[in-house]
């Protein structure tokens, strides 16, 4: 404990170090209590008990001054001069700066200035700027650090804790910004603007935002002037590290691109803090005036404007944003006649309702399309059912209509023939008929089909049902069925084999009377002279003779 006293005398810890460096670091010149409002808002609800304001702020803020002072013996911050109401000013030397620049994981070489000499002046400007981040951050209490605070204390910090969120960080805010229309960014030129405060807050929807603060003391021509320089900021083109021309400002800050034909340049807000000579209320008109050419966008057949490199002009008065948060209707833009939030304010809520409306349009005619294409298909179908109802076959014996798998059996074909042996009747009459074909034949074959012994081994029937003569009708007897039916080596071929006995011995003196005097015999030898024989040619020839 010792050794900790010596090196921090107040008794500073780590955490009250660490939210000085990262509020200096962020708004280069800050007092105690707008320190201790970002970096420790709990405390803004203790000592509630004290008997003056002055004494419950400097009972709340006894840690980060135990800080500051630790850390101005550590050489990283100093005293700044004070302000009109006689707050100390502190702001972070070189070295505090390169400290902060880890607490707030940016560049060294984009920390800035040290801010000293911002309090020779009373340094009103910068307290309105920092009024403004804390307007804009609304720093919600840690609940548990309150949890043996009085019940009072904590319905307090649990109201503050239920209003309206703010926006970003600390980290989230960037002070005294140069936006060099020449030169470089490390070395401006002349012509440029510089920004009060530059807000990059993607993850609550606001990539970037650039501010001004006013303490009503220009005049509405000194705001456009200074409109014109961030106009000519936007337009500026460099040369990025892939060698293609790109905008200055896209090159240090990532934005989304812009939709086909509307890509607006960065928006920025305009913070009236009235404690100046001048009327915001008579100043805003004349200043929407003098810059219409700058906002003013392209409206479109469906109500909406197109903002195609245009700078979105936002107006806000700091007691507004004080009260009511970056979530309440109090910001302007410039071409419109209703307040509203500022992601309203910063957008395009009528175009992207005509975009909903234009994808749910597009959507209900997809549907329609679908619609129509499956009501076709439908009826398509349906046609082509009654159509093919239509050719199903209709059986020859009962007049049922066949089944798809009898249709399909029935059609089939084996080398351009039938396989059905009954096409044209259904399952059942097909069944009927065959068996009525098969048993006749069958009872016949077993009463008049006796083997025979004399039949040879080589011998064998072609037919296994009973021939009938193809002249007179009459089954074949058992005799003639064999003998016209015998096939073999050695076994001669019947003339007439479809014919029966009677009719073949009928043929048979048929032709005799027609021929007398000769035999079938004869008649075949002499067909068989009358054909010349026939020179064989090469050695096959010689060979047959």
């Amino acid at each position: 404990m010792a050794g900790k006293r010596k090196t921090n005398p107040a008794g500073s810890t780590n955490n009250y170090r660490g939210d000085v460096l990262r509020v200096l670091g962020a708004l280069k010149v800050a007092t105690a209590d707008q320190i201790q409002r970002i970096g420790a808002p709990h405390l803004t609800f203790r000592h509630a008990d004290k008997e003056t304001p002055s004494k419950q702020k400097q009972a709340r803020t006894a840690s980060h001054t135990g800080a500051l002072s630790d850390m101005r013996k550590h050489g990283l911050s100093e005293n700044g001069g004070s302000t009109e109401t006689g707050d100390s000013l502190r702001n972070l030397t070189p070295k505090g700066l390169e400290a902060a620049s880890y607490e707030l994981r940016r560049p060294a070489g984009e920390m800035g200035s040290t801010a000293r000499g911002a309090g020779s002046s009373g340094a009103s400007h910068p307290m309105a700027v920092n009024e403004t981040v804390i307007a804009m951050l609304r720093p919600k209490p840690n609940m548990t650090k309150l949890a043996d605070d009085p019940p009072h204390v904590q319905a307090a910090a649990q109201a503050a804790v239920d209003s309206p969120d703010g926006i970003g960080t600390i980290a989230s805010y960037w002070t005294e910004v140069p936006l060099p229309a020449t030169g470089t960014w490390n070395a401006p030129g002349k012509g440029g603007a510089q920004a009060d405060l530059v807000l990059t807050a993607p993850q609550d929807q606001v990539p970037l935002l650039f501010i001004e603060v006013d303490n009503c003391h220009e005049t509405a021509e000194e705001l456009a002037t200074k409109l014109e320089k961030y106009a000519r900021f936007f337009r500026r083109k460099v040369k990025d590290t892939d060698g293609r021309e790109r905008p200055m400002w896209r090159t240090r800050w990532t934005v989304p691109e812009g939709r086909y034909g509307d890509a607006p340049y960065p928006p920025v807000l305009l913070v009236f803090n009235r404690i100046g000579e001048r009327n915001p209320n008579r100043t805003v008109p004349r200043l929407q005036e003098l810059t219409r050419h700058l906002w003013q966008g392209e409206r479109q057949r469906g109500g909406h404007h197109l903002y195609d490199r245009k700078i979105p002009i936002i107006a806000t008065g700091l007691n507004q944003l004080r009260q009511h948060g970056p979530a309440g209707p109090v910001f302007l833009r410039f071409g419109r006649n209703q307040m509203q939030p500022l992601l309203e304010a910063i957008g395009n809520p009528r175009l992207e309702a005509a975009e909903a409306r234009e994808y749910e349009e597009s959507k209900a005619r997809q549907a329609q399309y679908q619609a129509q294409v499956r009501r076709v298909a439908q009826e398509q179908a349906a046609k082509e059912a009654a159509e093919r109802e239509a050719r199903r076959p209709v059986c020859a014996g009962c007049g049922a209509k066949f089944t798809d798998a009898r249709w399909e059996a029935a059609q089939a074909t084996d080398w351009g023939s039938p396989k059905d042996s009954h096409p044209q009747l259904c399952d059942g009459c097909k069944d009927k008929a065959s068996a009525a074909a098969v048993g006749p034949a069958a009872g016949t074959r077993e009463h008049q089909e006796p083997e025979h012994a004399d039949v040879g081994q080589h011998d064998f029937r072609r037919n296994t049902r009973r021939p009938v003569c193809a002249q007179c009708g009459a089954d074949f007897t058992d005799e003639r069925w064999r003998a016209t039916d015998r096939v073999g080596w050695g076994t001669a071929q019947e003339p007439r084999p479809t014919l029966c006995g009677d009719c073949d011995q009928r043929h048979e003196t048929d032709w005799e009377q027609t021929w007398p005097g000769g035999t079938r015999r004869d008649q075949d030898q002499e067909q068989d002279q009358a054909v010349p024989e026939q020179k064989g040619i090469g050695w096959l020839s010689r060979l047959r003779r």
